[in-house]
């Protein structure tokens, strides 16, 4: 048989069984299908399983981050800093808030931003760091705790808002689009910082579709449940009363506190979650580590690889994304690698391009040149399938395709 004439290995479908249907039909057949009690109830089970008090579900991360930044006063004339190598939403959220993305190379080792150059691009117009979890793994979270708290840092913190002087110093906001039941210490990403913002979009290991959640972790002296009550205000319009509130008898009265966003979760969505979340930690992640295992067996035994981290004795990974990176190559010798791949019927990715690379963050200024491991990183990583349905049989045969047999 022709390679050409294999089946499809897809990239990173959803899993969609009889019980997401059933539970999406439940939704639907209830009558309730925005913002309601599948939404609350799936928020309640998301705090539980981080270990936190309050998890805001919205209808994206990017949302969750933007929201976040906005409440935290974030504004022209102020710095957010974030790795070069991220989704463009990290640092669009920056942009659309008139803040200045400062960008900072990573981790030949991890992908992960660096602390030191974190700490070396702080200035007193710094207010936020947005650190990423990239394919899952945890950032260096205690170093970066660390360095907010340094009274070095500290005193070139120079706050603008009520919440920003009642913390007194730069917020750590996590991107943790990737790394949701990834762990560090023995702690859930979501209770590992300031705020962090999980992603649910198709891709991701748990998913609704499209959504994130918002896990709240601040310091006591933010009332975390007037916090909640607030972001689900200004995730919906900033009007006081959801659609659900309203339908309670003579309850029909609202006002509108602010010119809020519209970001909520449905219940729809809801739904989803709440299938995903309840066998993900063990059978989920089992099954993703499990294809992560086979992929390291096979190519940690040629030179020519670099096998990724993903699990050491602080921190696991959730296993979302494996980047395989091949060692001596050109930026297009790895394109020439992923066409041969693909014409085997294989879907392959990269993650990501470095954010200097791209159109608009170029024409504003940023190059390349100035996060020479973020583009060494890139120029030579394949993200491979991961995905719960892949079988061993199609692992070995993604194996044998990147391998050239």
């Amino acid at each position: 048989m022709k390679p050409s004439n294999l089946p499809c290995i897809p990239f990173s479908p959803p899993r969609i069984d009889d019980k997401t249907i059933a539970e999406v039909t439940a939704a639907l057949q209830s009558g309730w299908i925005t913002t309601g009690h599948r939404v609350k109830e799936f928020e309640k089970r998301l705090a539980q399983y981080v270990g936190i008090e309050k998890v805001v579900c919205v209808n994206s991360a990017s949302a969750g981050l933007e929201l976040m930044l906005r409440w935290f006063g974030v504004q022209e004339g102020d710095e957010v800093i974030v790795p070069a190598y991220t989704y463009c939403a990290t640092a669009n959220v920056v942009v659309h808030c008139g803040a200045k993305p400062v960008m900072v190379d990573v981790n030949s080792t991890d992908f992960n931003i660096n602390i030191k150059n974190v700490e070396n691009a702080i200035t007193k117009k710094t207010k936020v760091i947005i650190p990423v979890d990239f394919a899952g793994f945890p950032c260096d979270y205690d170093e970066l705790n660390q360095l907010v708290n340094k009274e070095n840092i500290k005193k070139k913190f120079t706050p603008k808002t009520a919440e920003q002087k009642m913390l007194g110093r730069i917020l750590i906001l996590s991107d943790s689009a990737h790394s949701v039941g990834a762990t560090y210490k023995g702690k859930h990403t979501g209770a590992l910082t300031d705020i962090t913002v999980f992603s649910f979009h198709a891709v991701k290991n748990l998913t609704t579709a499209e959504g994130g959640a918002i896990c709240l972790n601040l310091p006591a002296v933010f009332n975390q449940e007037e916090l909640y009550k607030y972001l689900c205000v200004k995730s919906l319009h900033g009007q006081s009363k959801d659609a659900l509130s309203k339908t309670q008898i003579g309850n029909w009265r609202y006002d509108v506190c602010e010119a809020g966003y519209k970001c909520n979760m449905t219940d729809i969505l809801a739904a989803i979650g709440l299938v995903e979340l309840e066998r993900y930690e063990n059978d989920m992640l089992i099954k993703r580590k499990h294809i992560f295992d086979q992929y390291t067996a096979a190519f940690s035994k040629d030179e020519r690889f670099e096998v990724p981290v993903y699990k050491t004795d602080t921190k696991t990974s959730s296993y979302h994304v494996y980047p395989l990176r091949i060692k001596n190559i050109t930026e297009n010798e790895r394109d020439c690698i992923i066409q041969k791949i693909t014409e085997q019927n294989i879907s392959v990715n990269v993650h990501f391009i470095p954010l200097p690379m791209l159109s608009f963050y170029k024409n504003r200024g940023y190059n390349i040149a100035d996060f020479p491991v973020a583009y060494d990183n890139f120029a030579r990583e394949i993200s491979l399938p991961v995905y719960y349905d892949l079988t061993d049989e199609q692992v070995e045969r993604v194996v044998a395709a990147v391998m050239g047999k």
